[in-house]
């Protein structure tokens, strides 16, 4: 009778776990790293009253019952469970306790980059694990430059093969990870922009080696109105826009420097001030 007993509870609490799994939904698995803004449904083995729904606030803490408020941001579901029976350990003998994120609301990566286009971009929410290739495939951003399209991670740019994930080889894919941040790269980061005094202000495709005259001769060349010793390239350097100034009359003369561009410089032709 006893053992018949058991094995009733054993299954009421198992149906109840699938009830609770359908309502609500486990989105994340064991590995998931829990987030500000996730709900998280936690269940005491043999407690009901200590059952519950609850968010995690923007603080990374929960609030549950009779262990009031507990870090939960920043360690995954097993962490986390492992964390709660501990602290339950402290009023009830042997807790068993079982986390189910409901709602995923703090995987977060950012899509940034001219390759995008007119698509999503900025801060994306992610509902549940997303490789790179889905993120991609979801927002369109597929018309970049793969060979300058990277991934930045806790700081650190990642050696992603773009030019074959492109091409369709799955084996390069990746998990991505909340925070990761993928800039897409366009054609015209790659090009020279060249204004001002010169015949043929364009757009003018990079090249290895190429120099700010290069640029110039590439765009026609000078027109009547130009300062040649007023060439400044406008370089962005991180967040930050640095301006060179290039003496190009000098360098045409043989007694100056000229300086060697980079993909995304804009080469501005100042014009003589009468």
């Amino acid at each position: 009778m006893k053992i018949s007993i058991l094995l009733r509870s054993i299954l009421l609490g198992f149906f109840v776990l699938l009830i609770s799994m359908a309502a609500y939904g486990q989105t994340a698995t064991g590995d998931y790293m829990v987030g500000e803004e996730d709900m998280l449904q936690i269940s005491v083995w043999g407690n009901p009253n200590l059952n519950c729904l609850v968010p995690v606030k923007p603080s990374g803490t929960i609030s549950v019952p009779l262990l009031g408020e507990i870090a939960a941001s920043g360690l995954t579901v097993v962490e986390l469970r492992a964390k709660l029976e501990q602290s339950y350990s402290k009023f009830i003998k042997k807790p068993v306790v079982n986390v189910l994120v409901t709602a995923v609301n703090s995987y977060k990566v950012y899509l940034l980059g001219s390759g995008i286009g007119n698509r999503v971009s900025g801060e994306i929410s992610l509902k549940k694990d997303t490789t790179l290739l889905q993120l991609l495939s979801k927002t369109g951003a597929l018309v970049g430059k793969p060979e300058n399209s990277y991934i930045l991670r806790d700081g650190k740019r990642l050696d992603v093969d773009f030019g074959a994930l492109f091409r369709g080889d799955a084996s390069k894919d990746l998990l991505l990870k909340s925070g990761d941040i993928v800039y897409i790269s366009s054609s015209a980061d790659s090009q020279i922009r060249v204004m001002g005094a010169v015949k043929a202000p364009s757009l003018v495709p990079y090249r290895s080696g190429m120099t700010a005259l290069d640029a110039v001769i590439v765009a026609g060349g000078f027109n009547e109105f130009a300062n040649e010793n007023g060439v400044y390239i406008i370089r962005k350097n991180g967040n930050k826009t640095i301006k060179i100034r290039v003496k190009l009359k000098e360098v045409i003369n043989g007694s100056g420097e000229d300086i060697p561009l980079r993909p995304g410089d804009l080469v501005n032709v100042k014009t003589t001030i009468f």
